[in-house]
């Protein structure tokens, strides 16, 4: 049986992973010998998950303070029980970090489960999101950008990210609603489909008392504007990661505010795509925010 999970990483793979030069790796690995790479015909450096996940351990240590001539001695079983002893507050971020990285690269559900646990036994689920998660699928969209992940890790780590808000979500929406002065419809915009950003605020906006429309992705304004009939003082909430494209970016808007603005109701904006938005001559009752915190600190 072939089996296709990308277990075999370049070096630049690794760089990318774990945030330490290639050439630092090869400096490492010749002086201390704490890789030991196979090698291709033309001489080519490939590495397996068991050194991916070593390198991501010696990380840990040496952003501890731990020299590498040191660490380099230890036995191999040393050095992932020295992690766990370490881990603190002061590390438990990075180390998170890590080990949902290694799910991802593996498909491991039990690894993402065993280290959402461990985080949640002494977090709230806000600290694990704005702490973890947040870094986390930052580092994904760089790392899918320099092909050391395809989509499938992406769509499957992305996944059970969305299932641990789905079920916290759930559980803020049986609560009764405490602020009534107005009502926030999320949407995103048409051929958009990188919702977790906007699950997260459907999360924040529900956990700070108000009541919520989730409509999720590809939404066409058209439809939008139904939401006014049965609802006044509407935050329509939109989060923009790849779609609209640049170009018709500040078009839909303006589109967006001629169909949907009045006196009853505001647009809020968020994602990657805000920072392109043309701010000049914008009504004020168009809000854009630059990060999720930002948004957040705005209910």
């Amino acid at each position: 049986m072939i089996n296709n999970v990308k277990n075999v990483f370049s070096i630049k793979d690794l760089e990318n992973l774990s945030g330490i030069k290639a050439h630092t790796i090869r400096i490492w690995e010749k002086r201390y010998d704490i890789l030991q790479p196979m090698r291709t015909d033309t001489n080519i450096r490939l590495y397996d998950l068991a050194s991916l996940q070593k390198l991501l351990n010696i990380t840990l240590l040496h952003d501890y303070g731990y020299k590498i001539s040191k660490i380099a001695t230890y036995p191999q079983d040393k050095i992932p029980s020295l992690v766990r002893e370490i881990i603190s507050s002061k590390t438990a971020k990075s180390h998170a970090i890590s080990e949902f990285k290694m799910a991802m690269m593996n498909f491991d559900q039990e690894l993402f489960f065993n280290t959402y646990n461990w985080l949640i036994a002494e977090k709230s689920f806000k600290e694990v999101f704005h702490q973890v998660f947040i870094p986390l699928m930052n580092e994904l969209g760089l790392l899918w950008q320099s092909d050391t992940i395809t989509p499938a890790h992406e769509h499957f780590i992305s996944y059970l990210i969305k299932q641990k808000l789905l079920i916290n979500t759930e559980k803020l929406q049986i609560l009764k609603q405490t602020k009534f002065d107005k009502v926030f419809v999320l949407s995103l915009p048409m051929n958009e489909i990188h919702e977790l950003g906007l699950m997260y605020l459907n999360y924040e906006i529900l956990l700070h008392g108000y009541k919520t429309i989730y409509l999720g992705e590809s939404m066409p304004i058209d439809n939008l504007k139904d939401l006014k009939k049965h609802f006044n003082s509407i935050v329509f909430v939109s989060y923009m990661t790849v779609q609209p494209e640049r170009d018709i970016l500040d078009g839909y808007i303006q589109k967006m505010s001629n169909e949907l603005l009045d006196d009853t109701t505001e647009l809020w904006y968020a994602g990657r795509l805000v920072e392109f938005i043309n701010k000049e001559g914008l009504s004020d009752k168009i809000s854009i925010f630059n990060s999720i915190s930002e948004l957040v600190d705005e209910i």
